[in-house]
């Protein structure tokens, strides 16, 4: 039985899924984080947020991270006699950058812990997750950072993780406004047509090699004719940056559902990158943000606070 008094605490990063043409399948994890602290108690239920969502979110049993923990500990027999939750949040939500996969991550990692699970990252945590989102792309990159390409297998997922090549970062471009994931798979088609299936296939074997170590293929591997093209009209502004960007050179895909555009490149590479971005919508963010090696980590083993990456601009949301 878990007894009141007992806390834990993670910390777990954004995430970008799909890099262009790895759709539901590619995963990257950015250092952009949110902290989650879970506290036993006798009896009840608390919820603090500070910072993104903080005026958005439900304050009880409805909250996403309060979900995902009472998941976790169900699946291990257990329930809390109260729980005071403490989160403090800097990943954006509703824009494509993993917020949702970070809640549930976080979610599923204290339950596992405050069990006293002795990895609570490790098997058993992706699958939770996976059914709790209902994809596993950003879950599994929140989950154990880095480059992740997951997959089902047996009724179940399973991910990779791969190291990214040394020196490659990543421009998060985040607009003020929110478009909806349920919107957004809502434009999808049913069929598209075999070429463009075949010219997605070919793009997407091609990211895990330009992503971990052949940079010089990244604007080929990032090319999408699967999905982006379909959601343009929930996210007009979002298609028309990524089209700039990628005829300038630079591998820029729509992240996640969007309508943040995310780029990858050195960091000379990205500041020209979020100059172009600015120029054409100036009350957007332009972030860069380190690839992070981590993923979700007990706040014991974090050795620095928040990563909120090197802002190009001044808030815009």
């Amino acid at each position: 039985m878990i007894h009141a008094g007992r806390t834990v605490r993670v910390r777990v990063p954004a995430t970008s899924a799909n890099l262009g043409p790895g759709f539901d399948a590619a995963g990257l994890a950015l250092a952009r984080y949110d902290e989650v602290e879970a506290e036993v108690t006798g009896a009840g239920l608390v919820v603090e947020v500070d910072g993104e969502g903080a005026g958005d979110v439900p304050r009880d049993d409805g909250h996403l991270v309060v979900r995902a923990l009472h998941a976790a500990l169900g699946e291990l027999g257990e329930r809390p006699p109260g729980l005071a939750l403490r989160c403090v949040n800097t990943i954006p939500h509703g824009r494509g950058l993993g917020s949702s996969a970070a809640a549930i991550v976080a979610g599923v990692v204290l339950g596992r812990a405050l069990a006293g699970v002795a990895d609570p990252a490790g098997a058993g945590a992706l699958p939770l997750a996976a059914r709790l989102e209902g994809h596993p792309d950003n879950v599994a990159a929140c989950l154990l950072g880095g480059f992740t390409l997951s997959f089902a297998a047996g009724g179940s997922v399973g991910a990779v993780r791969l190291v990214p090549a040394e020196g490659l970062a990543a421009l998060a471009v985040v607009p003020p406004h929110r478009v909806s994931t349920h919107e957004a798979r809502r434009l999808l088609p049913d069929t598209v047509p075999h070429a463009d299936a075949a010219a997605n296939a070919a793009r997407a074997a091609l990211l895990a090699p330009a992503v971990t170590g052949r940079p010089d293929l990244l604007l080929a591997a990032t090319e999408d004719r699967l999905h982006q093209d379909y959601r343009r009209p929930a996210m007009p502004e979002t298609s028309a940056l990524v089209e700039r960007l990628r005829a300038a050179g630079h591998p820029a895909a729509v992240s996640g559902a969007g309508p943040a555009v995310l780029v990858l490149g050195t960091a000379g590479e990205l500041r020209a990158a979020a100059a172009t971005a600015v120029g054409m919508f100036p009350a957007w963010q332009a972030l860069q943000l380190s690839i992070d090696l981590a993923g979700a980590a007990l706040r014991d083993d974090v050795t620095s606070s928040r990563g909120r990456g090197t802002r190009f601009q001044s808030e815009g949301c």
